[in-house]
C-alpha cells in the first residue's frame, strides 16, 4: 500500500506551528512558490533574519529558489522519494559531487528532537529514493542539499507530517560538552551573529583523546546547524581536509560558521570512528540569549537522551 503525503513548502516561514499539524496525518497543499527576493514589505525578512546578507535568506527556508524546486513524491510507507525540477520544469538528472555525495538529505523534527542525515539514490528519471528517515510522529522539515551541474549550491526545504500522537519536547539547555555512544565531545568557541566564528569540537573516549578519526564526507567531521523556530539551515564548513598536510585526524575538528541572527541553534556533529558514524548534539546561543534560553552551567549531557529525541538520529 502506498501512502500519500501532501507537503507544503514555506516561503519565509519564520515561526514553527506545532499543535495544529500533529495527528492530522498529512500536510496541507503546497503553498505558492516563493523566490529569494520579495517586494511585498509584509513578506520581507527583517535585517536580523537576513543576517546582513541583503535579501538572500539562509538555506532551507524556501521550497523553490533560482528556478529549482523540491517536489516530494508519493512513496511506500517505508520509503521517502522526491525530485528536483530545474528552471525548465524538468527533473534535474545531473549533479556535482559535494562532500563525497551528489545529494545530502537532512530531516529534523520541528522541535529539533529528531535528526537524520542520509544519502538517497538517484534513478535515471531524476527521482531520489531512500529508506524513510522520518522516525516517529510529528512535523518534520526535510532539507535537500545539492549542487546542480552548472549551477550554484542550493538547500531547499519542505515540511512533512508523520501522523500520530506527539508531545513536543523542550530544547535542551546550552552546554559545551555532550556524550554519544561512549564518546565525549567538547565545544570551544561560540557563534556570533553576522560574522564568521571558529567552532572547535574535541572528541575523547574513556578519558583519552581520539586521534584516529576517519574521513567522513570528505572531512574528519560534518556539522549542520539549525536555527530554533524556523529551522534555517546552515551547512558549516570544516577548516582543513584530510591529506592536506596540516589537518590532523583528531581529537579536535574545527569549523568556520556564520549564523544569520541572534538566537538559539542546535548543532549536529557527525564524525566517524571505528567504521561507524556518530552524531553529537549541542544547543548554543548566538548573541544575546532570548528569554528562557540563557546558558546554564556546562557539563556532559547525553546525546539523544530520554528527554530529547532518541528517535531519528542516524546516518546512511
Amino acid at each position: 500500500m502506498r501512502t500519500v503525503t501532501k507537503l507544503a513548502g514555506f516561503a519565509v516561514g519564520l515561526a514553527a506551528v506545532f499543535g495544529a499539524a500533529y495527528g492530522i496525518g498529512r500536510v496541507v497543499d503546497p503553498a505558492p512558490v516563493a523566490e529569494s527576493r520579495h517586494d511585498d514589505a509584509a513578506a520581507t525578512p527583517t535585517a536580523d533574519e537576513r543576517g546582513g546578507t541583503g535579501d538572500r535568506l539562509p538555506g532551507g527556508l524556501l521550497v523553490s529558489e533560482r528556478g529549482y524546486t523540491l517536489e516530494p513524491l508519493d512513496a511506500p510507507a517505508d520509503e521517502f522519494a522526491f525530485r528536483i525540477t530545474g528552471p525548465d520544469g524538468r527533473p534535474v538528472i545531473r549533479y556535482d559531487v559535494a562532500h563525497d555525495k551528489q545529494m545530502h538529505l537532512i530531516v529534523a523534527r520541528r522541535d529539533l528532537s529528531g535528526f537524520r542525515h542520509v544519502h538517497p539514490e538517484l534513478a535515471a528519471d531524476g527521482t531520489w529514493r531512500v529508506d524513510t528517515p522520518l522516525a516517529g510522529p510529528g512535523q518534520w522539515r526535510a532539507f535537500a542539499d545539492f549542487t546542480p551541474t552548472g549551477g550554484d549550491p542550493l538547500t531547499l526545504g519542505v515540511d512533512v507530517t508523520v501522523p500520530g500522537v506527539l508531545t513536543e519536547r523542550p530544547l535542551p539547555a546550552p552546554t559545551t560538552s555532550t556524550t554519544v555512544d561512549g564518546y565525549t565531545v567538547t565545544l570551544t568557541g561560540a557563534p556570533q551573529p553576522g560574522r564568521t566564528s571558529s567552532l572547535t569540537l574535541t572528541v575523547s573516549r574513556d578519558g583519552q583523546p581520539v586521534t584516529d578519526l576517519e574521513p567522513y564526507l570528505g572531512a574528519y567531521g560534518h556539522l549542520v546547524a539549525l536555527r530554533r523556530g524556523d529551522l534555517a539551515y546552515l551547512h558549516v564548513h570544516p577548516d582543513g581536509t584530510p591529506g592536506d598536510g596540516r589537518t590532523r585526524p583528531g581529537p579536535a575538528v574545527t569549523f568556520l560558521a556564520e549564523v544569520p541572527s541572534a538566537g538559539s541553534y542546535r548543532l549536529y556533529l557527525d564524525f566517524q570512528h571505528g567504521g561507524r558514524v556518530h552524531t553529537a548534539e549541542f544547543t548554543v546561543v548566538a548573541g544575546a540569549a532570548p528569554t528562557g534560553d540563557a546558558p546554564k552551567p556546562s557539563g556532559p549531557a547525553p546525546t539523544g537522551g530520554a528527554d530529547h529525541g532518541t528517535p531519528g538520529h542516524g546516518h546512511d
